[in-house]
């Protein structure tokens, strides 16, 4: 499987770790381009990629083109490159926020087959969680082939594309906020005593441990507490202390900004 990449931004550089690390791909069947030249050649070089000298270029050379531009000239590079998808021989693959499958199409031709994603960061560790959505185009072992991508970097989830912007607010925007809440832990560790290093590896931990649990568990995450806490125990204690200072209202108006602000409405 030989994948390119347009833009070699935080998001595409995040994947493509993740690709590697996951010996999903090696590293010289990667190709990428973006319109500096500063920013793509010394990544090539320095993790073996093939280094292209045009967008065009990348789209030749690849089976799956991955489109990790800006959304500004996203239009600009999908017309660039057209001639070489009109085939319907590559797929394409968007990470472009708030570029549907239908814009896409309206560009590149209804014969392309097109898999519209939204992954977040995590992709780089392997633990990622990406929303997709494919055209009528990507079928069969095509479109098990490129949802493989995302597959071995973390899990995916198909959507309809209305409800992506829910998705980036819980899985793209949430890393930020989860690690909010292990700095928050972290710091009250050092209130009493711990070194900032030993309180977060202590909240990391413990906090990939429960995400481990609710995915493995056949109980819902309400339940999973009820098995910590005791009656009368510190447990409920920190629970009732946390929801008078309203952690549940603050994560969910905190959602709320984050869907209204990637709308376009005032927060």
């Amino acid at each position: 499987m030989k994948i390119g990449f347009i833009g070699v931004g935080g998001m595409a550089q995040a994947i493509i770790t993740g690709l590697l690390t996951a010996k999903t791909v090696v590293p010289a069947d990667v190709t990428v381009h973006s319109h500096r030249q500063a920013s793509y050649q010394p990544y090539a070089a320095a993790h073996g990629l093939v280094a292209a000298d045009s967008n065009v270029a990348v789209a030749q050379a690849s089976d799956l083109v991955v489109l990790a531009v800006t959304p500004n000239v996203a239009t600009a590079v999908l017309q660039e490159i057209t001639a070489v998808l009109a085939t319907g021989e590559k797929t394409l693959i968007s990470i472009v926020a708030g570029l549907s499958l239908a814009d896409m199409a309206d560009i590149v031709g209804d014969n392309v087959p097109i898999l519209r994603t939204l992954p977040n960061v995590n992709v780089e560790v392997q633990a990622g969680m990406t929303a997709v959505a494919a055209n009528d185009k990507l079928t069969g072992d095509r479109l098990a082939e490129a949802l493989r991508v995302f597959n071995t970097i973390g899990s995916t989830t198909d959507l309809a594309e209305e409800q992506f912007g829910v998705f980036s607010a819980l899985a793209g925007s949430s890393p930020a906020y989860i690690d909010f809440f292990i700095d928050s832990l972290s710091r009250a560790g050092v209130k009493y005593g711990l070194t900032k290093a030993q309180a977060t590896q202590i909240a990391a931990q413990a906090t990939l441990g429960s995400a481990k649990m609710v995915l493995e568990s056949d109980k819902i995450p309400f339940a999973l507490i009820d098995q910590v806490a005791s009656p009368g125990g510190s447990t409920v204690a920190g629970l009732l202390a946390m929801e008078e200072a309203g952690l549940m209202t603050a994560v969910v108006k905190g959602i709320d900004a984050t869907i209204k602000r990637d709308a376009g409405e005032p927060v």
